[in-house]
């Protein structure tokens, strides 16, 4: 005879519970929505439905949640320049295949993305997310600046400020795009790439 026959309580279905994937995206989407600064732990657990001890067992802290949703932003980003100096031989073709990665990473990240291009350093999170971002343009704007020297991309554009309206275009791509609409996300590298580096081509 089972225990649910000789009269034992049959377990209650309570409120599913969130791994910690779904807490980390759940944050980044109020932190996006209200601002980092502005967003206290209780908003978050109001979002979430969870008391705070059931937000800190995923997490240290509310910074904890910034920098592992940053770290997530900035390790796609410098991975594309990895896999593009790695496979890529000429400076110009590293230079495409960032400009497509970024933009995949940036459409396949687009909340933690998002979170990275509006933070401002008010935090030693925030700092070392900034620091990394330097590093990023400036690794480059030294691939940019050796497409130049092999004389396919044209030189009277400073590469520093080439780099800046680059992914300064990239970038505004956080402020429009929905996924699920009607801008192919595969299209959407390449019509970039028209629009930035055919312009830079040395003629």
């Amino acid at each position: 005879m089972s225990q649910t026959e000789l009269g034992a309580p049959t377990p209650k279905r309570g409120r599913p519970g969130y791994d910690r994937e779904q807490v980390l995206a759940v944050a980044v989407k109020v932190f996006n929505e209200h601002g980092y600064d502005a967003t206290s732990v209780a908003d978050l657990t109001a979002a979430l439905g969870l008391t705070k001890s059931a937000l800190y067992h995923h997490f240290d802290s509310k910074s904890a949640i910034l920098e592992l949703a940053l770290n997530d932003a900035l390790d796609g980003l410098e991975q594309v320049v990895d896999d593009a100096e790695a496979r890529h031989p000429l400076a110009s073709d590293r230079l495409r295949a960032i400009v497509r990665g970024a933009v995949h990473v940036l459409i396949a990240k687009l909340p933690s993305v998002t979170l990275l291009l509006r933070v401002r350093g008010n935090s030693e999170v925030e700092t070392t997310a900034l620091r990394r971002r330097r590093d990023f343009d400036q690794r480059v704007t030294a691939i940019l600046a050796e497409a130049q020297s092999e004389g396919l991309i044209r030189d009277d554009v400073d590469a520093a400020v080439a780099t800046r309206l680059i992914f300064g275009m990239i970038n505004s791509v956080v402020e429009w795009y929905r996924p699920g609409g009607p801008v192919d996300p595969d299209e959407l590298g390449e019509d970039i790439l028209r629009v930035t580096l055919d312009g830079l081509q040395s003629r």
